[in-house]
């Protein structure tokens, strides 16, 4: 049985809805080229509260009225990566991680490492395991009065957190969250490879400055999907003509193609420990010379995982839930990508609300608060 015809009224309705999208594609393509009207990024109001070098630490305004008036307590402190640039965690007003810790009435607060030059060459893991990260506690907790942090760390700022926990027990952390944070490089992709069974040494790859210059890890992760640009694009051009999708698209995309320089010190550190030794997961930590183990990481713990992220895959985060000590631990896989943990859909409704939710419970109204 043939399919029935159309009504000319269906089809001239379908021939008006294809004119006005292709004049809406033409019109959002112009802007995307000449990089009119790009979304602003990073919005929320915050103060810069500590500064040592080019890090900063901010401290953001909660300027909500939507938090039914409870404030939880103790602060809330993000470590970011030292990969990217951290306003992926409040990319645009209403699609932000940060905007919405700060509705549900949490004091945050974030380390910024800002962009490392040659005066930031020299920095190693224990940098910012050892002094950056303990300076960013110490000045919340004068700053907020409180004895303690929830403390959470995104992507490799995970594994820097993790580092900190376990190096120092004795830090006053009421609870560690990580996101997509890798703790078996074995499974990292083509660029790891490179350096883990490739013989590619990272002193190869240093610019002028004696850092990993942006454009070393922009394509090392573009390698990772190496068809996802084509993707990219011809997904883009079915929605062209949709002005919410062009600006989100414009935020997330720029971002992703927006990283700093990596220190070169750290650089050969992270090669040497994490990458070839695979020190997570074998055992061989070091940090300042001392021996560290994930398994002296005892606070309450709660490791989310992307099930779909091309830059950490499921196969370099799923170990780490096994080795922290912390008896009450729990991770949280999503059906999500790197980004789609923080931005978009899946954090506004399942990520984000399952982590304040985990944070909740392990913090308390400030006004009873000890």
């Amino acid at each position: 049985m043939p399919p029935p015809v159309p009504s000319p009224q269906t089809v001239l309705d379908r021939v008006r809805r294809d004119v006005e999208r292709n004049a809406l594609r033409a019109r959002n393509g112009l802007k995307l080229v000449t990089g009119v009207d790009r979304p602003g990024v990073g919005q929320t109001p915050k103060d810069v509260v500590w500064q040592r070098g080019r890090t900063q630490l901010w401290h953001y305004r909660n300027e909500s009225d939507t938090y039914g008036g409870v404030r939880h307590s103790p602060p809330l402190l993000i470590v970011f990566s030292l990969f990217s640039r951290s306003y992926i965690l409040d990319l645009t007003p209403g699609n932000s991680f940060v905007e919405q810790l700060l509705t549900a009435g949490f004091d945050v607060y974030l380390l910024d490492w800002g962009e490392p030059d040659q005066r930031d060459a020299a920095n190693t893991l224990e940098d910012y395991v050892d002094d950056y990260i303990p300076a960013g506690v110490d000045r919340v907790l004068e700053l907020s009065g409180a004895d303690e942090v929830n403390l959470v760390g995104y992507c490799f700022g995970g594994d820097l957190a993790l580092l900190y926990a376990a190096h120092h027990p004795e830090a006053p952390l009421r609870s560690l969250t990580v996101m997509a944070t890798p703790v078996d490089f074995e499974h990292m992709g083509p660029l790891v490879d490179l350096f883990r069974v490739g013989g590619l040494e990272v002193s190869s790859v240093l610019d002028a400055d004696g850092n990993v210059p942006p454009r070393i890890v922009v394509q090392g992760f573009r390698s990772l999907t190496p068809t996802a640009e084509v993707t990219r694009y011809v997904t883009l051009w079915e929605r062209l003509w949709n002005d919410q999708y062009v600006a989100s698209y414009q935020a997330m995309t720029g971002w992703s193609d927006d990283h700093v320089p990596l220190p070169g010190a750290a650089a050969e550190e992270m090669v040497r420990m994490l990458v070839r030794d695979n020190g997570m997961v074998t055992d061989r930590l070091t940090v300042g010379g001392d021996r560290v183990h994930l398994s002296d990481v005892r606070v309450p713990f709660l490791t989310v995982r992307a099930e779909r992220d091309h830059i950490v895959p499921a196969a370099a985060s799923a170990p780490l839930i096994d080795l922290v000590g912390s008896p009450d631990k729990h991770e949280l896989p999503l059906p999500a990508g790197h980004m789609g943990l923080v931005v978009g859909r899946t954090a506004a409704r399942t990520t984000v609300p399952q982590i304040i939710d985990f944070l909740r419970r392990r913090s308390e109204p400030l006004e009873t608060a000890r």
